[in-house]
């Protein structure tokens, strides 16, 4: 207890002395920021991800082609889940000597358990959203049933043999789903008049869908019993599978709010490190005082230690405190973008903070600390005299495993982790070796420069090492907030262009091939924009080499989903140009027997270049060898395909034509033109998806921008710690430059040019860490192509000159303002 008492009198001191001021500010800023990021994506991602669960109208959905058993029930209700149903068929509607062919959906009583519905009272009425289904003996219906019909609301619709009233036009379903082969504008229904309908019998095609939500331990532990139990025709649906075009989205947002976490944490890091250096600098004469009244080497450092963990446990939790009102005020700005409701902050989150702070304070403080336990006593009488430096292992090893872990945590990806602890080593190893030989090669070339130029460099020259530190400490800093803007850039250019303010909102299916011409030239003379028509045959992939497909699946993998029903399968003289070849050849336009597979698909069948594959098509079967695998964007909104074919491959089987196009709201009715002209067709429409997919990825660019502040704020840290580091040795060298006759102005300029020269480095060398980071980023983790950033390349070397520059200005202004001769007399 004395020990602990006379600990926590010299962190009194310090504190009020000023000595721990830039050490807290840092370790403050940096908690605050991750325990806002922390807090801020952890909530984030929970909301959207139930946004986004809307899609399937539940947390979880099982999909079949017959009821389920009602032991399945029972086990989901027994767990605290609320299930609900619906069903989907298509099915001829006939009124006013009028046909259409329909797809009819079936609701339980608790549909939707995510999201809600939004429909019309009338045509001209407006918009409102209700979270419930209709009621039996109504139905909901989409205004293109009531123009093809020519009925209107409060009309009598006859679905099979039951006759509903329509009340509501209906405009939107969150899991507005189905087969592009079987999708019709759609009737909402009550399942309670289904059985009355009749259309459902024997041998019908009917989907069936089992919505389930709950606690997230509840699904884990429902899904991990149904896996084993569900046969080849049902199957599990996940957000990020099922809707890949929102999985992949999602995923990469995820991701960059992990890499905005780890910015933070290595900003922070440099900052704490150099805070903490300077700290031990100034405490080796009290270490030395210490030593000469019987304090052992390990009781100093016990001493040190419980002060800095009584000061990080107070700082953090200040900074935990701090970051809980941040991500309040993050969510407030960001109210009108987010859904209404969000998710509850999580303890977890906020304890992970505390955890993380106190980390990076042991990780980079712990090793500058060790050496206050070898400080000599004769350092009381020998001033000059520096304690040995702790071995490098120690020093690096720690704070690289603590950020190693902390990287991990905040990505939860080990190959991000790998990714960018390896090669940011690496690079910084090879670029420390670099600088040190050319701080060498520029010694002797003083003489030869004017005065002001000569002093500002010998201040980088005098003490190398330190200089070599401070400017891969800013090259950290500068490279890592040159890959936050950099990534959020690219992330948001891409969605972009994936999603044009034009972006595909209806598919044309089952277009005959006698109509084709006539459908493109009808698309045209209303001024359409169209792409290409997709000649589909539908075909089942059967073997691999000889060998039987269903042997190279796992169940509920996307292979064992894609084995169990027909596939559209195209053909196409060259591959599409938004698709990228990752192994093989493209073939040349008269070679037929060729396929190309999909990345994803051919990874779960383990499918290679060069192997032979079967398929069944009708009552025949076409063989093909593989070609290329090829890469493909699922969230583009246009036709996409696993498999595509070398031309004269399909020839000889029946086939249909697939496009899609754009029809703003205001010619929507041409589309009921387009379906009385071509009966055949089926139009799908994808309007709502997409605007939805619009307003979620817009709510992920406006947090992202948001986060960078972070960074931001974080770097500034290390800019201040790094001037600070050194600044009791400038206001020993500025005394005796004073005394000797050098002017406060000369003083300043040597100043600049020192820091300047300083911060022009740690930018070239930002510039090639943060490109050799992007590109295993972008290849290898996030899967976005990657193109060297010349602007960021070429603005990094001014911007550090700039920041760093006027940072070490402002930080040792205050040197040249010394008397010399108070500054003398305390050597």
């Amino acid at each position: 207890m004395k020990r602990f008492g006379l600990a926590l009198r010299l962190l009194l001191r310090d504190g009020r002395s000023g000595e721990l001021t830039l050490l807290v500010l840092a370790l403050l800023i940096a908690v605050a920021s991750a325990t806002t990021i922390s807090l801020f994506a952890d909530r984030l991602q929970r909301t959207l991800t139930v946004q986004a669960a809307e899609f399937l109208a539940g947390d979880l959905v099982l999909a079949g082609s017959m009821p389920i058993d009602d032991a399945w029930r029972r086990r989901a209700t027994g767990l605290g889940l609320i299930p609900s149903q619906t069903v989907e068929f298509s099915s001829v509607l006939l009124e006013n000597e009028q046909m259409l062919l329909a797809a009819i959906k079936a609701v339980s009583q608790g549909y939707p358990l995510r999201g809600f519905l939004k429909t019309l009272e009338t045509e001209a009425g407006a918009e409102s959203q209700i979270a419930h289904g209709p009621q039996p003996g109504t139905a909901w219906v989409e205004k293109r049933i009531l123009s093809a019909l020519n009925l209107h609301v409060g009309d009598m619709l006859t679905v099979g043999e039951k006759p509903l009233q329509v009340t509501r036009i209906l405009t939107y379903e969150p899991d507005k789903r189905g087969d592009f082969y079987s999708f019709s504008p759609r009737v909402v229904m009550h399942q309670a008049d289904l059985p009355a309908t009749g259309v459902i019998q024997p041998g019908s095609h009917v989907h069936y869908f089992y919505q389930f939500i709950g606690e997230e331990t509840a699904l884990v532990a429902f899904k991990k019993w149904l896996k084993p139990q569900l046969n080849p025709s049902q199957r599990i649906l996940d957000i990020h599978e099922d809707r890949p075009e929102l999985g992949s989205a999602l995923q990469r947002a995820e991701r960059y709010l992990g890499l905005s976490s780890i910015v933070v944490i290595l900003i922070a890091g440099a900052a704490i490190a150099m805070a903490a250096g300077r700290y031990t600098e100034r405490h080796f004469n009290t270490s030395a005082l210490l030593r000469c009244l019987g304090c052992k080497q390990r009781e100093i450092f016990r001493l040190y230690t419980v002060q800095f963990l009584v000061l990080g446990m107070l700082t953090s939790a200040i900074g935990c405190l701090l970051g809980w009102l941040g991500q309040l005020g993050l969510f407030y700005v960001l109210k009108p973008l987010l859904p209404q409701q969000l998710a509850n902050p999580s303890l977890l989150a906020v304890v992970f903070g505390f955890v993380t702070g106190m980390a990076i304070l042991l990780g980079f403080a712990l090793p500058p600390l060790l050496r206050l336990q070898k400080v000599s006593p004769l350092r009381v009488l020998r001033r000059d005299l520096e304690p040995l430096p702790a071995k490098a292992w120690l020093i690096y090893g720690l704070a690289i495993a603590i950020m190693s872990v902390l990287v991990w945590r905040y990505s939860n990806d080990w190959q991000m982790t790998a990714g960018i602890v390896g090669i940011g080593l690496s690079s910084l190893l090879v670029l420390g070796l670099l600088v040190t030989g050319m701080l060498k090669l520029l010694r002797p070339w003083l003489p030869k420069l004017g005065l002001t130029w000569r002093f500002g460099l010998q201040g980088l020259l005098r003490n190398s090492r330190a200089s070599v530190s401070q400017i891969l400490a800013f090259s950290i800093t500068l490279a890592a907030m040159s890959l936050s803007f950099t990534v959020r850039s690219d992330l948001i250019d891409q969605w972009r262009q994936q999603l044009p303010e034009r972006a595909p909102n209806y598919f044309a299916l089952n277009i005959i091939p006698a109509q084709q011409p006539a459908f493109a030239q009808d698309l045209l003379r209303a001024g359409i924009d169209s792409s290409a028509f997709y000649p589909v045959v539908r075909g089942r992939l059967v073997e691999i080499n000889t060998e039987a497909v269903q042997k190279r699946v796992s169940k509920d993998s996307q292979g064992e989903a894609a084995i169990h029903r027909e596939l559209s399968l195209t053909w196409a003289p060259a591959i599409p140009a938004d698709n990228s070849i990752t192994s093989g050849e493209a073939w040349s336009a008269d070679q037929a027997g060729w396929v190309s597979v999909e990345q994803k698909l051919a990874d779960n069948l383990g499918i290679k270049v060069g192997d032979d594959l079967r398929f069944t098509v009708g009552g025949a079967q076409v063989s093909a060898r593989v070609a290329n695998i090829r890469s493909l964007q699922w969230d583009t909104m246009k036709p996409n395909f696993y498999m595509i074919f070398s031309p004269g491959t399909l020839n000889d089987f029946p086939l249909t034509y697939l496009t899609s196009f754009y029809v703003p709201d205001a010619e929507k009715n041409l589309l009921n033109q387009l379906l009385k002209t071509y009966p055949a067709t089926t139009i799908l429409d994808v309007d709502q998806i997409l605007k939805q997919f619009k307003t979620i990825l817009m709510q992920l660019t406006q947090a992202i921008d948001l986060l960078l502040y972070f960074a931001l704020a974080a770097g500034f840290t290390v800019l201040f710690a790094a001037v600070y580091a050194t600044l009791d040795d400038r206001i020993r060298q500025g005394a005796l430059l004073r005394t000797l006759g050098a002017r406060r102005d000369w003083l300043r300029k040597t100043h600049l040019v020192e820091f300047g020269v300083l911060g022009a480095s740690a930018g070239i060398l930002a510039a090639a860490i943060s490109q050799a980071i992007l590109y295993v980023l972008y290849s290898r983790v996030m899967h976005i192509p990657y193109e060297p950033s010349w602007l960021a390349a070429a603005t990094l070397p001014g911007i550090g000159m700039l920041s760093v520059g006027l940072a070490g200005y402002w930080g040792v202004r205050a040197v040249v303002d010394q008397s010399p001769l108070r500054v003398l007399r305390r050597l």
